[in-house]
């Protein structure tokens, strides 16, 4: 799904009202159908129901929505109208006078330096002041109705997005920002979304379809977007009734050391339960007796020494290798990895330790074959690269760091950042709170090393892969729930994540 910006919505809505063709106050009436019946389903009709309007389009919707709620039936509906210009939109000053009409809603004007309402606790406040295309902080009198709302407000609606948070600079404008509850928006998501930093404005964001014209959206180009099912499904390879598991790839992965053999194992076992027909685990002497008996489909090759990675095996037998989980960082074992990279020039899996030998060593990543797959969390992104201050700033440093070093880097997070040598980021639309728990990353290396594996194109791993492995742990947390889920669980629903896909 495209994350587009303000002005390709902006154009998207031009583009529906001239060829659908729809006049603009009948396509925003279209929208304040898509909040009303969201609302109607989420709360009672008996709920006090408070809506703050802006003179934009953004406060036309809220006007818009007031009226539908009242002719639904919901019998305690208060308007603010907030006077922050002399002059509404066309379409907003519709449907204040739709509303004035009615004569049955009550519509209440703020002007600077008015006292604040009072707001009822158990009041629904529907924030409808500021719409996506803001470009500037909101300060004084606004800011402080906003922080007013956040105090007193027990549940807030905002409508396409919280007033004061920028769309497409997707970070606090540094004024008052309103914190949302659930964040109703129209058509596509906003870049805002899929940054930490904003959830607390944006809260759960819900998708509504106001028909935007398909040409348009089909045809538009963006550098974002939001990785779902029907792309996932797309990139998914049938398997064919004549095939052995020669067909599926051998891998090697390079995992483990003394103590940290538990890497290793999940990454192994996340490994086979993806697909491949073959895999060998390089492990040091100490985790030979545990990974042949935790682990007893994979082929084992020992490390010379008893404790860590000092030395590789014979690269010939694989065509993909995957390095990482567990290994450490002492320098015999970076001296080992400089040299799987002087001698292994395909794409491959590079994750944990070995990015903070990268990190360690940042004269090494011309050596970093093209095209492989890293995947870091954001502290070793920022040990790799420097200090970020927000989400945002760190999706900038991501996209050039793959450009430069024509890479492709899998930042892991709540909404997993996906980034190509092309300059394209997606974002996946799997995963809960529930991964966040040791062992999680090892168990996407490994279903990640097995689509390469199997000729997966190196993108389309990386993408496949983190959405299995989300979609894996959104199965696991309805059967455990999110504060019980450990990483064996991801792998215990790789089957069923492989399952939903193909239905």
């Amino acid at each position: 799904m495209k994350i587009l910006t303000v002005e390709q919505i902006r154009q998207a809505d031009a583009f529906t009202i001239t060829n659908e063709p729809i006049p603009s106050i009948q396509l925003m009436e279209r929208a304040a159908n898509e909040l009303f019946k969201w609302i109607k389903k989420h709360y009672l009709v008996s709920q006090p129901i408070y809506l703050f309007a802006g003179n934009g389009n953004n406060g036309g919707d809220a006007l818009a929505l007031a009226r539908l709620l009242y002719m639904g039936g919901f019998t305690s509906i208060q308007v603010f109208v907030l006077t922050i210009s002399e002059k509404l939109t066309a379409d907003c000053e519709t449907n204040l006078h739709s509303v004035h009409e009615l004569g049955e809603i009550p519509v209440n004007y703020l002007n600077e330096s008015d006292e604040f309402p009072f707001i009822p606790e158990d009041a629904v406040i529907i924030d409808g002041i500021f719409g996506s295309g803001l470009s500037r902080s909101v300060t004084g009198y606004w800011a402080q109705l906003i922080d007013w709302i956040n105090r007193n407000a027990t549940e807030i609606v905002a409508i396409d997005i919280p007033s004061g948070l920028s769309s497409d600079a997707p970070f606090c404008l540094g004024g008052a920002v309103v914190e949302a509850d659930f964040t109703l928006t129209f058509q596509v998501p906003k870049l805002a979304f899929m940054f930490a930093e904003n959830y607390q404005y944006v809260g759960e964001w819900i998708l509504l379809d106001i028909g935007l014209h398909p040409d348009y959206m089909n045809s538009v180009e963006t550098n974002y977007e939001l990785f779902g099912l029907g792309e996932a499904k797309k990139l998914l390879k049938p398997r064919q009734k004549f095939s052995h598991k020669g067909i599926y790839g051998h891998g090697l992965l390079i995992a483990g050391s003394y103590q940290k053999t538990g890497a290793a194992i999940l990454s192994a076992r996340a490994c086979l339960s993806s697909g491949i027909g073959l895999l060998t685990v390089h492990v040091p002497q100490s985790s030979y007796q545990i990974l042949q008996t935790a682990v007893p489909e994979a082929m084992l090759h020992i490390d010379d020494t008893e404790l860590e990675y000092c030395s590789a095996a014979s690269l010939k037998p694989y065509g993909t290798i995957g390095i990482g989980p567990g290994i450490g960082t002492k320098p015999a074992i970076q001296n080992a990895f400089r040299n799987l990279m002087e001698n292994h020039k395909k794409p491959m899996v590079i994750d944990a330790d070995a990015i903070n030998i990268l990190a360690e060593n940042p004269n090494w990543l011309d050596r970093v074959p093209l095209n492989s797959i890293l995947t870091p969390h954001p502290g070793e992104f920022d040990r790799l690269t420097h200090a970020h201050d927000s989400g945002y700033s760190r999706m900038q440093t991501q996209l050039e760091f793959s450009k430069k070093h024509q890479v492709i880097i899998v930042l892991k997070g709540a909404n997993t950042s996906i980034t190509d040598p092309e300059g394209k980021i997606y974002f996946n639309s799997t995963g809960n709170p529930g991964m966040a728990t040791g062992g999680s990353g090892d168990v996407l290396t490994g279903i990640i090393l097995s689509l390469l594996a199997q000729k997966y194109q190196p993108l389309d791993a990386a993408l496949l892969g983190v959405y299995l492995h989300g979609l894996a742990g959104d199965i696991a947390s309805q059967k455990v729930g999110e504060d019980s889920l450990i990483a064996s669980d991801i792998i215990k629903c790789l089957g069923k994540a492989f399952l939903t896909l193909k239905e």
